[in-house]
């Protein structure tokens, strides 16, 4: 793990380099796709490296890596490395793609830290990195290994499209080939590879909600406007086209056991918590569920459907939901945890916007529940923001 001589020196220049990184990680991918522009097709999202979103989630792991290591030494944050590795896993990412990371890295570092660099600095920055690099390399390598297949990607034909609430919509995969199907577990996403009226493809996860044992791929997306990918499928892609498809990934999975479930999303979060209802009802569980649903209007609620219709087949699930443009019968505004009774042993599985998932990960710690107890998704590449 860290070494005696490198702590102190990452401890001591940690408020600098982080002070500096927001200088750093432009600099860092502008080198590196100047060098490798490839990496923009299919690997590296245009509209993140476009809003700053992936060089402030870039500068945020290596900062929050490096705090772990300097408290503690002998270990890695594991849990956080996980979620890291199984998106990278779904990107396809494989191990001679660090090297190249950490040469157009480094260099950015030596660039923007010209003025007080020195070899031991260096080396001590360099030892974070590769730690964190080769935790992350032997995951995703056993995570590769479960896989029916070895393929990064396969092909799947569209076979159905149906608008699904406001904004959102549902399609429904099948295998375009013979190539093995990895099963799915509930909770998990892929990875959808589409290619842009420029040729150049563009990669976008979503959560599998239903079918998750069948070889199909079943996710609903809502547009947004000022992404790539969405909009392609939703008014682009079309019934009997083929796609590239990652295998399954993620490790926000129902757990094992008979202890009671609080399932909270907001938006199109209620996906993978979908997924896991799903799996409840398909399995003829008896578990107390707790559903909780934010949205801005029921007509927004892209599977009501869905999750309403399942909540019913089972004897032990409440569902409460809140709604902006209240309706009667429903709750108003934003969801809120005051007042339901949420059992102690309960585990929390949370997914929708940052704030709502902070909000609520906050109130279920505030009631008693263990934050070990509290999961939770995030999409897009701000993973390390959510660990605070």
């Amino acid at each position: 793990m860290l070494s005696d001589q490198a702590r102190p020196i990452v401890e001591a220049t940690m408020p600098l380099v982080a002070e500096r990184l927001p200088r750093i990680t432009p600099n860092f991918y502008a080198r590196m796709f100047a060098a490798h522009p490839e990496l923009l097709d299919g690997l590296f999202s245009r509209s993140n490296q476009a809003s700053g979103i992936q060089q402030q989630a870039l500068a945020g792991s290596i900062v929050a890596f490096a705090s772990h290591l300097v408290a503690h030494p002998d270990s890695v944050p594991e849990a956080v490395l996980s979620r890291i590795a199984h998106k990278h896993a779904s990107l396809g990412i494989v191990e001679e793609q660090y090297p190249i990371v950490y040469k157009y890295l480094f260099e950015a570092i030596a660039e923007e830290l010209s003025d007080v660099i020195t070899d031991e600095i260096a080396g001590a920055w360099s030892e974070v990195y590769w730690l964190m690099a080769h935790a992350l390399i032997k995951i995703e390598k056993g995570l590769y290994a479960q896989a029916a297949n070895d393929k990064p990607f396969c092909p799947w034909v569209l076979v159905s499209k149906e608008v699904a609430g406001i904004g959102s919509m549902t399609f429904t995969f099948e295998p375009a080939d013979d190539t093995p199907v990895s099963p799915s577990r509930p909770g998990q996403f892929i990875t959808i590879k589409v290619p842009m009226p420029d040729g150049i493809h563009q990669v976008r996860q979503y959560s599998l909600h239903s079918d998750t044992h069948a070889a199909r791929r079943v996710f609903t997306t809502k547009i947004d406007v000022d992404g790539e990918v969405s909009p392609v499928l939703h008014n682009t892609v079309k019934v009997g086209d083929v796609l590239e498809l990652s295998n399954p990934y993620g490790d926000v999975t129902l757990g094992d056991g008979d202890h009671p479930l609080v399932l909270a999303s907001a938006g199109i979060g209620c996906t993978p918590t979908a997924s896991i209802l799903r799996s409840l009802v398909d399995s003829g569980s008896d578990r107390d569920v707790l559903v909780l649903h934010a949205d801005q209007g029921l007509e927004n609620w892209a599977l009501q459907k869905q999750m309403s219709a399942d909540v019913e087949k089972l004897d032990s699930a409440e569902l409460q939901l809140w709604l902006e443009r209240p309706e009667e019968g429903y709750n108003k505004g934003f969801m809120t945890l005051e007042g339901l009774d949420i059992p102690q042993d309960a585990s929390v599985y949370l997914c929708g916007p940052l704030p709502f998932m902070k909000s609520i990960r906050s109130q279920a710690l505030a009631t008693g529940i263990p934050a070990e107890r509290i999961h939770y998704e995030v999409f897009g590449p701000d993973l390390w923001l959510a660990t605070a």
